[in-house]
């Protein structure tokens, strides 16, 4: 049955931030996420997922500035020294969380540079962190984002994430975070491209179209996608990386069937 992460800069908004962990377990979830923990001490966090009786699953590297929109960057010449020192931030709140999933946000396309210029630019970067990743017990993951919601997003499509992986040294290394919701408003045909990179697949992420909303607010048929990816065998988690369209808990219905 799949198991369902809740994100907790997205859910549970209701309430500040460090109260949302208690929240997501009275609710019925098991392990959590979030896109950056880093405006708060990693001890505070950890104690409140101990006191919840929750596991962390994922969060971000840092990003860059963005509250000036930067989105990352992996994919940005000039910024590799920064990269880095994101990265071995990141890995010390992995440690203080236990959480064996990052992500690596590959930023937005600088106008005016060659794509073979990033493409290089990103492959090295994300080299040097599976290095740095697997030292750790984390595993680095990368996310096509739609580009609709990030313009100018540099990985846009799953097909784009699996070379770049494969070049990297494949799934053992680099893994590949695959959103249904930016998959479905990039791709679609959500299925078959779950079942074509499920071997590359390390975590999931879920929200219905339009609109960003809970499962069942939009034009997916989830419980045929779930039943889907179930039968396919993934094991990892699947966050709920959701705008609730009300209060969060009033939008949990979907949920139900699947707590364990």
């Amino acid at each position: 049955m799949p198991r369902f992460a809740a994100n907790l800069s997205m859910m549970f908004n209701e309430v500040p931030f460090l109260d949302r962990f208690a929240r997501a377990r009275a609710a019925g979830f098991e392990a959590v996420e979030f896109l950056f923990p880093y405006d708060f001490p990693a001890a505070e966090i950890a104690t409140r997922l101990r006191d919840s009786g929750l596991s962390q699953v994922l969060f971000n590297a840092p990003p860059g500035d963005w509250a000036a929109g930067e989105r990352g960057q992996a994919a940005l010449p000039g910024r590799q020294a920064e990269f880095r020192e994101g990265v071995k931030r990141a890995l010390d709140y992995a440690a203080a969380l236990a959480c064996p999933r990052l992500h690596l946000m590959a930023g937005l396309t600088p106008a005016g540079v060659p794509r073979d210029t990033l493409l290089s630019v990103y492959a090295a970067n994300l080299a040097w962190a599976a290095e740095e990743c697997s030292k750790a017990g984390v595993l680095p993951v990368i996310e096509p984002i739609n580009h609709r919601d990030i313009p100018g997003f540099f990985l846009n499509t799953t097909d784009e994430a699996a070379a770049i992986i494969q070049a990297v040294g494949g799934p053992a290394r680099l893994g590949l975070q695959f959103d249904l919701y930016h998959c479905q408003i990039t791709e679609g045909d959500l299925v078959k491209t779950a079942e074509r990179q499920m071997p590359l697949i390390a975590h999931m992420q879920v929200a219905d179209n339009p609109g960003r909303h809970e499962p069942g607010t939009g034009e997916v048929n989830w419980p045929f996608v779930f039943q889907a990816i179930d039968a396919l065998g993934f094991g990892g988690w699947i966050g709920c990386e959701y705008r609730p369209a009300g209060e969060t808990e009033a939008g949990l219905g979907w949920f139900a069937p699947y707590k364990s």
